[in-house]
C-alpha cells in the first residue's frame, strides 16, 4: 500500500482593515491568536497560526491591513502585508461586503498580478447584504480577479468556513513540515501577552490612545502554576500617560484586570500582573524603538 504524502504549506491572508482578517484567521486555526476589535488596524504584525495533523501541515499567516503609511510604524505594518504575497502557496484575499471594491487599487493590481500559486478570494460579512447585492458583487469581482477562486462567507457566523478549510487542504503543496508538529504559533508566550494587553487597551481608550501605545513585556516569570508578568505600556506624549493611568490609577487597574483574565484563559494558569506607563515621545516614527518592539524588517 502506497504511503500517503505529507502535505505542507503557507496560506497567508492579506486585505483592507477591518474586512475580518483576523477573525477568519481565529477560526481557520481554531484558536483565539490574533486580537479582535471594531476598530480599523488591530494587527499591527504578521502572525502565524500552525494548524497540524499526521499528513498536512498548514501554516495560516494573518497580516496588518493594508493601508497608504502616515508614519514609519505604518511602514513596517504595510512591508508585513506584501511581503505576504512573495512567500505564499496560497493567498486568502479577504474583502466584504461593506467596502469599495477599488478601495486600494495599488495593493489589488498587486494581487491581480498573481499566477505563480492560487487566489481564494473571501468576500466577508454575507449576512448584511442581500442574495441579488451579493452576485452583483460576485460579478464584479470575477473582472477584477478572473484568476480568483470566489467564496462568500461569514467569518463572525462561521459560516463557509469549513469549505475554505477543504478548499486550502485540497490546493496544499507535498512537503514536508515547515515547524515542529507540536507548534501552534511562531511567536513566543510573550508576544501574546503584549498582544492580550494591546487588545483591552484598543477596548477601554478612545480616539488615538489606542494607536499610539506599545506593550513590552519585561518580565515573563513561569512557575508550576503560575505566571508572574511586568509589562510596560509605551505611549507617546505625558498627556496619553495621564489618560492610560486615570484618576487615581483606575482605568488603568481595569485594563489591568481585564487582561489577566484573558492572559489566564490563554495559559490556563494564575497569573500575577503589573503594569506601568513610560513616554517615549515619537516612538511610531523612531528606527530603534520599531525595531526593538519587532516592526523593522531587516
Amino acid at each position: 500500500m502506497m504511503e500517503k504524502k505529507h502535505k505542507s504549506g503557507f496560506v497567508n491572508i492579506v486585505g483592507n482593515p477591518n474586512v475580518g482578517k483576523s477573525t477568519l484567521m481565529n477560526r481557520l486555526v481554531g484558536e483565539r491568536l490574533s486580537i479582535i476589535t471594531s476598530k480599523a488596524q488591530t494587527t499591527r504584525h504578521r502572525i502565524l497560526g500552525i494548524v497540524n495533523t499526521d499528513d498536512m501541515q498548514i501554516v495560516y499567516s494573518d497580516t496588518p491591513g493594508v493601508l497608504h503609511p502616515n508614519y514609519k510604524l505604518q511602514e513596517s505594518m504595510l512591508n508585513f502585508s506584501e511581503s505576504a504575497l512573495g512567500d505564499a502557496d496560497i493567498l486568502l484575499y479577504v474583502t466584504d461586503v461593506v467596502e469599495k471594491i477599488d478601495k486600494n487599487e495599488e495593493f489589488l493590481q498587486r494581487v491581480q498580478k498573481v499566477t505563480e500559486y492560487p487566489v481564494l478570494l473571501l468576500i466577508n460579512k454575507i449576512d448584511q447584504t442581500t442574495q441579488s447585492e451579493l452576485e452583483k458583487l460576485v460579478a464584479e469581482w470575477k473582472v477584477l480577479l478572473p484568476q480568483a477562486e470566489i467564496i462568500p462567507i461569514s467569518a463572525l457566523a462561521n459560516f463557509n468556513i469549513d469549505y475554505v478549510k477543504k478548499r486550502v487542504e485540497d490546493l496544499m503543496p507535498e512537503s514536508p513540515p515547515y515547524f515542529e508538529k507540536d507548534a501552534l504559533t511562531d511567536k513566543p508566550a510573550r508576544f501574546f501577552v503584549t498582544e492580550i494587553i494591546r487588545e483591552k487597551i484598543l477596548l477601554y481608550y478612545q480616539k488615538e490612545i489606542p494607536y499610539s501605545v506599545e506593550v513590552v513585556v519585561e518580565m515573563f516569570k513561569e512557575e508550576k502554576d503560575s505566571i508572574h508578568i511586568k509589562a510596560l505600556i509605551v505611549t507617546e506624549r505625558d498627556s496619553q500617560k495621564g489618560i492610560i493611568i486615570g484618576h487615581q490609577g483606575q482605568a488603568l487597574k481595569k485594563v489591568g484586570s481585564m487582561a489577566r483574565k484573558d492572559i489566564e484563559r490563554f495559559f490556563e494558569k494564575k497569573v500575577f500582573l503589573e503594569l506601568f506607563v513610560k513616554v517615549e515621545k515619537d516612538w511610531r516614527n523612531r528606527d530603534q524603538l520599531l525595531k526593538a518592539f519587532g516592526y523593522q524588517l531587516d
